[in-house]
């Protein structure tokens, strides 16, 4: 007669640990499936943050430009003695334009189509400021540079672990562009009442363009710029 075979609880206990470490497998495949898409997300609105503050930053440029040589012309005529500082600060921002027009491609970014509105509007801002006088164009001036030079610090901020390249070509020119700032600031002297009312106004009207000329991406740029100082503040 054959002794009874003992119950075998090594195959049970094997099934069981096999489960166990599949669905351990599987959790730890999810985590990681959540972290790669938490990552993606993260970089793909980097991407995009970038993008417009190429954008953004070419459009002020360009608005610039035009701002410049409306008042050129309205000075060479009316204020010769002006003439040398805008024409100065006229090749500085047609380099400063050049250099985000180059670096759009990589970070696919472009122009916005509209770009008519900074055609116009920056060329009849800078006419009309140049017939109020000196001091309209120095006000102008100021407005428009501070305006330029407003984020310029945030996006250093947020650039500086995301895109080197980019960081890099806006320390090089933040440097002139306070630089225009402040002698504009020096040539307006004492401030009187009527031209920080106008300074206010152009910048207003400077935001304005930059806003249609780039369909909003400066709003939305300028709120994930602030978004990403609060999450590292």
């Amino acid at each position: 007669m054959r002794a009874a075979r003992p119950t075998s609880r090594i195959a049970p206990v094997r099934a069981i640990s096999s489960k166990v470490c599949v669905d351990v497998a599987l959790t730890d495949d999810r985590s990681l499936l959540h972290q790669l898409v938490w990552k993606m997300s993260i970089a793909t609105r980097d991407a995009l943050t970038v993008a417009r503050i190429c954008r953004v930053n070419h459009a002020g440029e360009f608005g610039a430009i035009r701002i410049y040589s409306a008042q050129i012309a309205v000075a060479s005529r009316l204020y010769p003695d002006c003439v040398p500082m805008l024409s100065e600060m006229l090749g500085h921002e047609m380099t400063h334009c050049q250099l985000f027009r180059d670096a759009m491609p990589r970070r696919n970014s472009r122009p916005c189509r509209v770009m008519q509105f900074w055609s116009w509007g920056g060329w009849w801002l800078g006419f009309l400021t140049a017939l109020l006088g000196r001091h309209g164009i120095w006000a102008c001036t100021a407005a428009v540079e501070e305006t330029v030079h407003r984020h310029l610090d945030d996006q250093l901020h947020f650039l500086a672990g995301r895109d080197r390249g980019l960081h890099d070509i806006i320390a090089s020119i933040h440097e002139e562009e306070l630089a225009h700032l402040h002698l504009a600031e020096r040539q307006l002297g004492s401030r009187r009442s009527y031209l920080a009312f106008l300074r206010g106004l152009i910048g207003m009207a400077t935001d304005v363009l930059i806003w249609l000329s780039t369909w909003g991406d400066s709003t939305r740029m300028a709120k994930a710029l602030a978004d990403a100082k609060g999450e590292h503040g």
